[in-house]
């Protein structure tokens, strides 16, 4: 078996702290507050908290907040919060420096969530423009259309 944090089912789970901006720290260190594995919000929670972590600059955490949504969410309704999911991704490698992956991410959230209506409409078409601005007001585009 490798040496690969796991859950008590055996899935993989990385149980290292992060940083502020999701990156892992070695175990030991001290990390910002992780969204738990089970968090299950509701629609309204999600999109608020999303909103609330982006304000403070920290994508991933918000990705953590959108994909507990999408984890939970009716079936419906997964398309829509996994596209999210990947726009706070790739605004996660936009901060990071990686504009590549930050494309890539941007370009498949934007398709996910392009069929749900406004505001998502809005969303869909800001990410695709996302990857020409610099991290900071990236993440405050999107966090001010939630």
């Amino acid at each position: 078996m490798s040496g690969r944090d796991r859950d008590p089912d055996g899935r993989p789970r990385n149980q290292r702290p992060r940083d502020a901006f999701g990156r892992p720290l070695p175990h030991g260190a001290e990390g910002v507050e992780r969204i738990p594995d089970d968090y299950a919000p509701s629609a309204e929670e999600a999109l608020s908290e999303a909103r609330r972590l982006l304000g403070e600059g920290r994508p991933f955490h918000a990705h953590e907040v959108l994909e507990g949504r999408w984890k939970t969410s009716p079936e419906e309704e997964r398309e829509l919060w996994q596209g999210l999911a990947q726009i706070c991704v790739g605004l996660t490698h936009l901060q990071r420096g990686n504009r590549r992956g930050a494309a890539t991410l941007f370009a498949r959230g934007a398709d996910r969530i392009s069929g749900y209506g406004m505001p998502y409409e809005r969303i869909a078409r800001t990410a695709h423009e996302l990857d020409d601005l610099e991290a900071e007001a990236a993440i405050a585009r999107i966090g001010a259309l939630l």
